[in-house]
């Protein structure tokens, strides 16, 4: 073992000893961002290399979440807005994503997958993949429960929680009116991508943006967030821990 290695699993040990008996977040959102700036630093020419070794890393993270007793995982994958870039980019992106899902839905890892986004502006095959892996996983108990983001829009998503509870409403034989009478946060809520679930206490967000580019807009209202300099394949179990020590120094006060 090399010095660093010794420093490292030293400084580990202790940031893991200083979080117990701490507050740890029930649903943790993850913006994995920087893949495609990491491969253009680290020398590579085709950025989906960065995408790939980004890729590589969420099964490394969704150990950790494992460990710390974390029940809920958001991982941030491709925003609609995404939907834009060439084919050239977007194509060898969706084929990552897709490779992705189906590894962590093969038998042996203990998540549960739950894909959260508009997959009718996917490719076919690649909604069909998705949605397949999300089957193979719903008996699952041992391990987070991970939302796969892909396709996914905060303002969307809202939208289409809107139109699901008019609809329901209408179908129900109730009128604008009389739903405009008794609506409120909760009826929404019920139709998000992530009903049924607690909101992020805590979302991450590595490369150093500070924004939210669209990310669980509605579920993030009252999220401790915590920005990493770091682009997403360099995030280490020691920067997650960081995350989990600056949330738990935290006093959540929800605006009392």
């Amino acid at each position: 073992m090399t010095l660093r290695n010794l420093l490292y699993s030293v400084y580990e040990r202790r940031l893991t000893a200083k979080l117990a008996g701490k507050p740890v977040p029930r649903h943790v959102g993850v913006m994995c961002d920087g893949n495609r700036r990491w491969a253009k630093e680290m020398g590579f020419v085709d950025p989906n290399d960065g995408h790939r070794v980004g890729a590589a890393k969420i099964k490394h993270v969704l150990g950790w979440c494992d460990q710390a007793g974390i029940a809920h995982v958001t991982l941030y994958l491709l925003a609609t807005d995404n939907l834009r870039r060439p084919a050239s980019e977007l194509d060898p992106l969706l084929e990552i994503i897709e490779r992705l899902v189906v590894e962590l839905a093969e038998e042996g890892n203990p998540w549960r997958l739950r894909m959260v986004g508009a997959l009718d502006v996917l490719p076919a095959q690649t909604a069909a993949s998705l949605k397949a892996a999300e089957e193979r996983t719903r008996e699952r108990s041992g391990g987070a429960e991970v939302n796969i983001a892909v396709g996914y829009g905060g303002r969307r998503e809202i939208t289409d929680a809107v139109r699901s509870l008019l609809l329901e409403h209408a179908a129900a034989g109730g009128t604008i009116e009389e739903l405009a009478e008794v609506l409120d946060v909760e009826h929404i809520a019920e139709h998000l991508y992530t009903r049924g679930q607690p909101d992020p206490d805590l979302v991450i967000r590595t490369s150093g943006e500070q924004r939210l580019s669209d990310f669980m807009l509605w579920q993030s209202a009252h999220s401790e967030f915590y920005f990493c300099e770091l682009n997403w394949p360099d995030f280490r179990h020691i920067d997650f821990l960081r995350a989990l020590r600056s949330y738990a120094n935290r006093q959540r006060r929800y605006g009392a």
